[in-house]
């Protein structure tokens, strides 16, 4: 089948929700590395504006999963019947006959992931609560089989990390790590960029591309450094101290195993197409985190 010129595929996209759809704009958004993702503005059938987000995802995440967009589309219904903040899925295209890789058309919420000055401390309270609620939910309810766990994520990074990292010698020496914590749904990459909140809300959690089964520990230790990057080591403190009081049943002790593991995850900040100085200071935190878990 002869595929449609660029410009008329989300036409065809949006008349395939419902024939009488009309696109009336488009804008890029940003979706980082992991994926394409543009905001669409449709005029329903009945006047009504709607708008509606379009995700593809990126070269890496497809060869990893060709099936990732009908996971996420399964995984977003999950959340939002359990009473988590997410986008609403709209539509899944797989067909092939408009885009070469399959996209996932999702709800677009209004809101910022830009955090003011004077709401620091409420922002990281909401953040602890969210991402407490998100590992309390019960997924034994739902066929959840398709998401990755923790041994296959640590397995598959340890493939791109250099050999002689010393972060990675410590990990690999206590690998895998003793099991305290019973496995829940992961967002795998909790992180403020990822939030978006409106009027003191978070309302929605984006982005759950790297969705796993695993310690509840691995999002925490992620938060915790990228609330470091942003906010400093007060904020990642207290951050922390608000999802401990929120979990109390979490046993804590394999945390500098899990901060180790977000370093090095997180520690390739030179390919993030950043200025110098910040690169420099990122590393510096990264070094601190570092020595914090290991003390």
């Amino acid at each position: 089948m002869r595929r449609p010129n660029e410009e008329n595929k989300l036409e065809i996209l949006v008349r395939k929700i419902h024939p009488g759809n009309r696109l009336n704009k488009v804008w890029d958004l940003k979706g980082g590395v992991s994926a394409e993702v543009k905001g669409l503005e449709v005029v329903r059938p009945c006047g009504h504006i709607l708008k509606m987000v379009v995700r593809q995802h990126g070269d890496a995440d497809f060869s990893r999963n060709p099936n990732i967009a009908a996971d996420e589309l399964v995984l977003l219904k999950v959340l939002k019947s359990e009473g988590i903040p997410v986008p609403s899925p709209y539509y899944l295209e797989n067909t092939g006959e408009i885009f070469s890789r399959p996209c996932l058309v999702i709800e677009f919420i209004e809101g910022t992931t830009e955090i003011p000055d004077d709401m620091e401390k409420g922002y990281l309270e909401l953040l602890a609560v969210e991402l407490a609620k998100i590992h309390c939910l019960d997924i034994s309810k739902y066929k959840l089989s398709f998401l990755p766990r923790k041994e296959e994520r640590f397995a598959e990074m340890l493939e791109k990390v250099d050999a002689d990292n010393a972060v990675l010698a410590a990990l690999t020496s206590v690998f895998p790590f003793p099991g305290r914590n019973t496995d829940v749904l992961l967002h795998g990459d909790y992180w403020p960029g990822n939030i978006l909140w409106n009027d003191g809300k978070i309302v929605s959690i984006i982005d759950w591309e790297d969705a796993w089964i695993g310690d509840p520990l691995a999002d925490l230790a992620n938060g915790r450094l990228e609330i470091l990057f942003q906010l400093g080591k007060d904020a990642m403190n207290y951050f922390t101290e608000q999802y401990k009081s929120a979990m109390t049943e979490v046993d804590y002790s394999n945390l500098p195993y899990w901060d180790l593991w977000a370093a090095l995850r997180l520690s390739k900040v030179t390919e993030w197409g950043l200025d110098e100085n910040t690169i420099k200071t990122m590393k510096e935190k990264i070094n601190w985190f570092i020595s914090q878990a290991i003390d």
